[in-house]
């Protein structure tokens, strides 16, 4: 454990007491939960960092698309440069001020075409989407915590590194350790979904960490696992497999959290990394930080440079400045076992 860490235990201690007071007020109905007259789910994690939110938030949209639902997304937007409700799309017409909407629900909106919006105070935000665009369900990006408005179903996604390493930081509080609240608040989850991404692990220790966690008893629990759909040319939305990347010099970008799993499938699929450029999460990039791109592509004699989808959100405004580049981002697809179960719980 970190030094810095050890300076940090007595603010964690006094984080989580606090959090265990919030949730004792809510559970006991002084602290009331607003209700909207549409369904509420919502999509959280224990977590901070890369649990794959938004990529289960595109995959439930479709979900409920595919049973006829009109669902509609609602988010903080996280590092947005506004305040206050923003309606984000319509369904239709989609606002294209990312900074001013955020880039997670900008991505989301982009790929399912759902209405969507972005308002810190959900219960607003809510209220605000049904006269807006009369959904029929909202599914609330990263609302675990966010605990003001009434859901029915609570979805909490867990890395499944969370089994498999001893580090002590993913069982603190902020500051000192990685974890929102305490890792009791999951009992309050419906449905507990264990993001593998594109790691393989020991399915039947797996199984054992589980039923040894006395807070994931009789909870519903799916693995969930991405793919990479294809990759897409910045300039030309021409699409590849990432077979026909086999061997090509990449410079490897990103500006996400826990970007390991970016790395891996790049290795995996022979891709010869040159360098990697890591940025902080939630990156708004400037026109400084694409010249340092341009400058290192060159520098390793790179071929292409790949990053993802939701960086690749935030750099297409900058597509002047790397014409002379081959540019492409990785698209990637959650899937998810024993999908039918969820049949039970949301429809």
């Amino acid at each position: 454990m970190k030094i810095i860490s050890i300076i940090l235990l007595p603010f964690s201690l006094i984080y989580s007491f606090i959090m265990q007071i919030r949730n004792f007020l809510f559970d006991k109905q002084i602290f009331k939960s607003a209700k909207v007259p549409v369904k509420v789910i919502s999509v959280g994690n224990l977590h901070v960092g890369g649990t794959g939110k938004t990529p289960t938030v595109i995959y439930l949209v479709e979900y409920f698309k595919k049973f006829g639902f009109k669902p509609a997304v609602l988010s903080r937007g996280y590092k947005r440069k506004s305040k206050g409700y923003v309606l984000v799309s319509d369904g239709f017409c989609l606002n294209k001020d990312i900074d001013k909407v955020g880039d997670e629900i900008y991505l989301t909106s982009k790929e399912t075409n759902c209405a969507a919006a972005v308002c810190e105070k959900r219960v607003i935000g809510a209220k605000n989407l049904i006269k807006d665009v009369s959904p029929d369900i909202i599914i609330l990006d990263d609302g675990f915590q966010h605990r003001w408005l009434h859901r029915d179903t609570d979805i909490v996604l867990l890395d499944v590194n969370y089994f498999f390493k001893s580090d002590i930081k993913q069982n603190l509080v902020l500051p000192s350790g990685y974890l929102r609240e305490s890792f009791s608040g999951i009992k309050r989850a419906d449905i507990v979904i264990i993001n593998h991404k594109f790691k393989k692990v020991n399915r039947q220790i797996l199984q054992e960490k589980i039923k040894e966690n006395k807070y994931l008893k009789n909870k519903l629990i799916l693995n969930a696992f991405y793919r990479v759909d294809n990759i897409i040319d910045l300039k030309f939305d021409k699409t590849y497999t990432i077979e026909e990347f086999e061997g090509q010099k990449a410079l490897a970008v990103t500006g996400i959290a826990n970007p390991e799993s970016f790395f891996d499938i790049l290795e995996k699929n022979k891709l010869a990394i040159t360098d990697k450029l890591q940025f902080s999460d939630h990156k708004n990039y400037t026109r400084e930080e694409v010249e340092m791109i341009r400058n290192k592509f060159y520098s390793t004699n790179s071929t292409c440079v790949i990053t993802t989808q939701k960086d690749f959100v935030k750099l297409c405004k900058f597509q002047e400045e790397l014409d002379d580049i081959d540019f492409f981002y990785i698209k990637i697809k959650l899937q998810l076992e024993d999908a039918e179960k969820l049949n039970k719980i949301l429809i």
